[in-house]
């Protein structure tokens, strides 16, 4: 989930696997993939930055060995570094 501002200053969180389309126009308009619109303050590089942050931290999180092999990819993220847990 992200967390985005509506054009009335509130937040809400939005699931980025539901994005499908996010147009200027010159408002930033999503479409999701229900067909339901909404129009955030956010602009679409900052609407993609946000998702493209949040797989990263869910990748990282799911697979930390492949992450820590990945670190100069993942660096542009300004993620943490990721930690090996033992846990599945």
């Amino acid at each position: 989930m992200i967390e985005l501002t509506r054009l009335n200053g509130q937040k809400l969180f939005v699931n980025c696997d539901l994005l499908k389309f996010a147009e200027a126009s010159p408002d930033t308009v999503l479409t999701l993939l229900t067909g339901d619109k909404m129009v955030v303050r956010e602009s679409c590089a900052e609407v993609v930055d946000l998702a493209m942050k949040f797989r990263a931290r869910m990748l990282g999180a799911a697979w930390p060995d492949a992450a820590a092999g990945l670190g100069v990819l993942l660096a542009p993220f300004n993620l943490p570094a990721p930690h090996k847990t033992n846990q599945l």
